[in-house]
């Protein structure tokens, strides 16, 4: 018979020990009061043109609908901050691209280091059933690792966790072994705005919930359309992704060192000035960013970002 307690615990000290971060459990549950936020949500149009966030609705806000049988959710943290990247914070005169994406691709990483995880679990657990997740299927990550004790959801609607801050990716292993859930995670941001006064587009519309479709994330990234002229001001720098209310978040001023040294810079994505990016070819993108997340956004919509940034550095070139 398998001690539950004691196959928790050896599970939490391996995840550590392949250089995740943090590791907690949650029972595997239907979550009605997420179902009814994020289909609010939804219904006001807030994920823009994701149309993929309407999609297996009822799985994402019950694991046991996407993986039959499961009984407890595991949650992982792998922080991807490295000591280069405060030189960034506050820069508004070079491109910017964020912090996440200047490594490997994340997915890549983090499922290697999960299917370590999950063979270790089924070795010790003597059989198991179940899948690995890493931001790849219908699964509120964020949630997850708030029950599993991981840290909680703040007003900008990111994790964050008191060692660790923000700057990291959050994996998932939804099993069919029952283990010890760990208690949620409590409030910290007290009468903190910061996140809301900072952001150029006002995508947080409110405490702990954002409207996508002013996010500088989504229009750089998701939006698979050209950015209207309307929203181009508010991209500020930044060519793909956005940091800005991460990079004011009092919890992000000790942020941890990633372990995972793929998910390190590369420091050919970083150096490059704006008179680099503004040649590039699709040759050249496709060696800069092979293995990287960055291909998310195809030539034409990096090049187009690019375009929109090259416009309001030199806007503001001429306002000094």
């Amino acid at each position: 018979m398998v001690n539950q307690q004691q196959l928790t615990e050896q599970i939490r000290a391996y995840a550590l020990e392949l250089g995740f971060d943090a590791c907690g459990f949650a029972k595997a549950q239907h979550l009605p009061n997420e179902e009814r936020r994020l289909g609010e949500w939804l219904n006001q149009d807030r994920h823009g043109t994701m149309a993929w966030m309407e999609n297996h609705f009822e799985k994402r806000v019950d694991p046991t609908l996407l993986v039959p049988g499961s009984k407890t959710v595991v949650s992982v943290l792998a922080s991807y901050w490295h000591p280069s990247h405060a030189r960034q914070i506050g820069v508004s005169d070079e491109p910017l691209i964020s912090k996440y994406a200047q490594g490997r691709d994340y997915h890549k990483v983090l499922k290697k280091n999960l299917k370590k995880l999950f063979q270790f679990t089924k070795e010790k657990y003597g059989g198991l059933e179940g899948r690995i997740f890493t931001d790849s299927a219908p699964v509120l990550d964020k949630v997850w690792a708030q029950r599993a004790g991981l840290g909680w959801i703040g007003k900008n609607s990111n994790l964050l966790n008191k060692e660790v801050g923000s700057f990291f990716f959050i994996g998932e292993m939804i099993i069919d072994a029952e283990l010890t859930p760990d208690s949620p995670q409590t409030d910290h941001c007290g009468t903190c705005t910061r996140c809301i006064d900072a952001c150029p587009t006002d995508a947080i519309y409110e405490p702990y919930r954002v409207d996508a479709t002013k996010c500088i994330s989504y229009l750089t990234i998701e939006l698979k359309d050209q950015i209207n002229e309307s929203d181009q001001n508010g991209i500020q720098n930044w060519i793909y992704g956005c940091d800005i209310c991460q990079d004011v978040c009092p919890w992000n001023k000790n942020a941890k060192l990633s372990s995972f040294s793929d998910l390190h810079p590369r420091d050919y994505v970083v150096k490059n000035d704006l008179q680099f990016w503004q040649n590039l070819t699709q040759s050249q993108y496709d060696s800069i960013f092979e293995g990287s997340a960055i291909r998310r956004a195809k030539f034409d919509k990096f090049t187009h970002n690019i375009s929109i940034v090259s416009g309001n550095l030199s806007e503001s070139d001429h306002k000094n």
